[in-house]
């Protein structure tokens, strides 16, 4: 198929190399023109405006938006609404607050294009591994645009099958799902960005604990020396704890046990917050996923092991280099 991308950084860049391996025809646009070239170089067809790249698609057209949420992806939404004709479809692929994707799919409506919101968890990995997504928006758009989430998702893989998942169909077992309506792609990856939050919170402390296993504030007797390192890998080895998170922090911590060049200052990216706002507003306890959020506001003026070894995750999945960092 053929795709506008816009937005060409650690995400947007990446996307674009798989579907080209996978066949794909992009078209491409970045408001810095290097990242445009190097593509182009790839393979990809560059484009020198919004308007530019509308104008090298065929109807229908699918122009995928890879920009920070808020007020650029606004912008850039608004903007490409105004060069699209009905029947093109727009896919914003950040991390949206799914309350403004409600909002543009019914403004969009009117104009007569489709709107897709499509959480996407996959980091800088993505472009090897897949990328895991879950989409909202009108069926017939999203089932129109299913050759472009099939070459972007991991795909079955070698991950043994759920038992009676045989039964249920769907795509879930590629590794992305049409959720719903619009918004509804953006809201279960909010709520799993705060769910991550809460997992990474847990392994911070529990590693935090054995590093001051050691103290000199402890009888003699009960002192432990752990090798940190060592603990990390061997739980990824059968453990009930063990994830793709804990992949990355073993990693982390045999590059540097002390993650010294870490200094705990956190960042949040929203969904942290839209997760407890929404929980607020469905009246369901979440304990577990305020506190880790309120830990990340704490690491911003006070730091502990934990907190680097929340910075050493998101840097690691992301590529993210916290604020106030080394």
């Amino acid at each position: 198929m053929q795709l506008g991308m816009v937005g060409l950084g650690r995400m947007g860049g990446n996307m674009t190399r798989r579907l080209m391996r996978g066949g794909h025809s992009m078209v491409v646009w970045n408001q810095t023109p290097d990242s445009i070239k190097q593509l182009a170089s790839e393979g990809a067809t560059a484009s020198s405006s919004l308007e530019d790249l509308v104008s090298k698609l065929k109807a229908p057209r699918a122009v995928w938006v890879m920009v920070p949420a808020g007020g650029p992806t606004e912008t850039t939404v608004q903007k490409l609404a105004q060069y699209l004709q009905p029947g093109d479809a727009i896919i914003d692929g950040g991390n949206s607050y799914f309350k403004d994707d409600v909002r543009r799919s019914k403004e969009l409506q009117s104009k007569g294009l489709h709107y897709i919101d499509v959480g996407t968890s996959g980091g800088v990995w993505g472009i090897d591994r897949g990328y895991c997504m879950m989409i909202g928006g009108p069926k017939v758009a999203v089932q129109r645009l299913d050759p472009i989430f099939k070459t972007l998702a991991p795909g079955k893989g070698d991950i043994p099958r759920t038992p009676g998942r045989e039964k249920l169909g769907g795509t879930a077992e590629d590794g992305y799902i049409h959720c719903g309506p619009s918004g509804s792609g953006h809201f279960v990856k909010m709520v799993h960005n705060g769910i991550e939050y809460g997992i990474m919170q847990a392994y911070g402390e529990g590693f935090d604990i054995f590093k001051n296993a050691n103290s000199k504030e402890l009888p003699e007797d009960i002192r432990y020396d752990l090798n940190l390192p060592d603990i990390a890998e061997v739980w990824r080895r059968g453990s009930v704890v063990s994830s793709w998170l804990l992949d990355l922090t073993a990693m982390a911590l045999t590059e540097n046990p002390t993650l010294s060049e870490y200094t705990g200052f956190v960042q949040d990216s929203g969904e942290g917050r839209w997760t407890i706002q929404a929980a607020v507003e469905e009246a369901v306890p979440a304990d577990v996923l305020t506190a880790a959020l309120y830990v990340r506001f704490r690491s911003r003026q006070e730091h502990t092991f934990a907190e680097k070894m929340l910075s050493a995750m998101r840097q690691k999945f992301g590529g993210h280099i916290e604020a106030g960092g080394k």
